[in-house]
């Protein structure tokens, strides 16, 4: 289990650092690598690296939820501003100063 408990918080922190907008698989080994962890420690198995992790897998699982809130916070965003047209705005100011210059 401790192993196993390792291997998801590795998981969960490369998902995070690298694909944040799949954070909600990346949270989900997080947390399972966190059970594995808590379990291999109560057996005495390996205790170092159960330790290893439950840490891996604590920072991954942290990693990913603020990443994929930042995410979906920028998507809205994005959303609101095309809605809105401040989009379309920006970017014909943009050609306007392009095509100026």
């Amino acid at each position: 289990m401790a192993v196993a408990s390792l291997v998801l918080g590795i998981v969960s922190l490369v998902i995070g650092a690298v694909f944040p907008y799949l954070g909600i698989y990346g949270a989900i080994a997080g947390v399972v690598g966190i059970v594995l962890a808590v379990l291999a420690k109560k057996k005495g198995e390996k205790k170092g690296m159960a330790t290893a992790g439950l840490v891996c897998s604590i920072i991954g699982l942290v990693l990913c939820v603020v990443l994929y809130i930042a995410c979906a916070a920028a998507a809205a965003a994005v959303q609101g501003a095309i809605e809105s047209g401040e989009l379309q705005e920006a970017l014909s100011q943009l050609e306007t100063a392009a095509s100026a210059g």
